[in-house]
């Protein structure tokens, strides 16, 4: 098991902040592990961060990437994908990814994605502009040079000239139609809609409790991956 979550709530500078993450290691824990005790810091001592989060979040995962690369030898060699989401006064929510754990929100029941997906066949262009190559072998799932199914990432050293690390980003206000935030990691997308997934959270009140009957409906579809789920109710 390699994933790592964030999910808290916390007062900084008169306001109320809802924190939530989950970052899904490859290679060993250490980057996840790393992310989840520095990523949020980093973002929320930018001095910018009250009157511009897009630049705060942008520069924060760029500076969390090259403290990654640099720290020691041994951290950067791992690799983790990223899902941030930050709730301003439960009223803004500012959603931020690398890599292809996911963020759904629930809207009058409707399922809409907060992040993209950053797979080596849809950024192949980026990959082989840097010199790297997509290939399907080994298996049947597109690697960045044969080796990593995400074409984003944090760490990861030996690929990094052939990846990017800049998150794609979406903010929305938080209004009285809005019922629901998913965030997890692939293990759970991979067998299961978008839909499907607030379709199973809405039908549960409690959202711990309906996070897990996430995860024990990505088990019983036989999903193979490590599964992190975390579900975030609005007061609506």
């Amino acid at each position: 098991m390699e994933d790592y979550h964030v999910a808290k709530f916390a007062q900084h500078r008169g306001h109320e902040l809802g924190l939530f993450a989950i970052y899904d290691g490859h290679l060993g824990d250490s980057v996840p592990a790393y992310l989840q005790k520095h990523l949020f810091s980093n973002i929320l001592k930018d001095e910018e961060f009250w009157t511009n989060p897009r630049g705060s979040i942008s520069k924060a995962y760029e500076q969390t990437d090259q403290a990654i690369l640099t720290h020691t030898p041994d951290l950067g060699r791992g690799g983790s994908t990223a899902v941030t989401a930050i709730l301003i006064d439960g009223q803004k929510l500012w959603v931020a990814n690398i890599g292809d754990s996911r963020a759904v929100l629930s809207k009058k029941g409707q399922a809409i994605q907060m992040s993209i997906d950053h797979e080596p066949n849809t950024e192949r262009g980026s990959i082989e502009n840097r010199g790297g190559f997509v290939s399907n072998m080994p298996g049947d799932v597109a690697r960045v040079n044969g080796q990593l199914a995400v074409s984003r990432a944090f760490g990861d050293k030996n690929l990094k000239s052939h990846l990017r690390s800049d998150p794609d980003m979406k903010t929305v206000d938080i209004d009285s139609d809005t019922e629901l935030l998913i965030l997890a990691s692939d293990g759970l997308w991979k067998v299961m809609s978008n839909q499907e997934a607030v379709d199973i959270a809405k039908k549960t009140k409690d959202p711990l409790r309906a996070a897990k009957r996430l995860i024990t409906e990505s088990l019983n579809r036989d999903s193979k991956d490590d599964i992190s789920c975390i579900v975030v109710r609005f007061k609506g």
